[in-house]
């Protein structure tokens, strides 16, 4: 078990941001595109080292759910229908530490093959 858990999960009225406040004091606005496109669900992650999938058009994604799963972790729901990313404490203490640079690396991913974060309207 861990010593660290949130005292708050708020989600901001236009649904766009996550505030997780911890035990200790530490307080971190969480974006719900990186909860999306680094989510820990096998979905985002694959199964096994190297399989994780970039994620894009996901700029404008909203949390629509945020279930509380056991006393380690939330389920979060997005409007895109993904909804099986499990975020533990720890994963959100994680992201709200390092979570910049996580996406920074994603953002790079994104051009390094040729994706965005914004939604391509598909062919009609």
């Amino acid at each position: 078990m861990t010593d660290i858990w949130p005292t708050e999960l708020r989600v901001s009225k236009d649904r766009h941001r996550l505030t997780v406040t911890f035990n200790d004091g530490a307080s971190f606005d969480l974006s719900a595109e990186m909860l999306r496109v680094l989510s820990p669900s096998a979905e985002v992650q694959g199964h096994g080292p190297g399989q994780g999938l970039t994620v894009p058009g996901k700029r404008n994604v909203a949390i629509i759910s945020a279930i509380p799963t056991g006393n380690y972790a939330v389920r979060l729901g997005f409007d895109d229908t993904h909804d099986t990313g499990i975020f533990t404490w720890t994963y959100l203490r994680e992201l709200g530490e390092t979570g910049a640079e996580k996406f920074a690396d994603y953002e790079r991913d994104l051009a390094a093959k040729g994706m965005t974060r914004d939604k391509t309207e598909k062919p009609r």
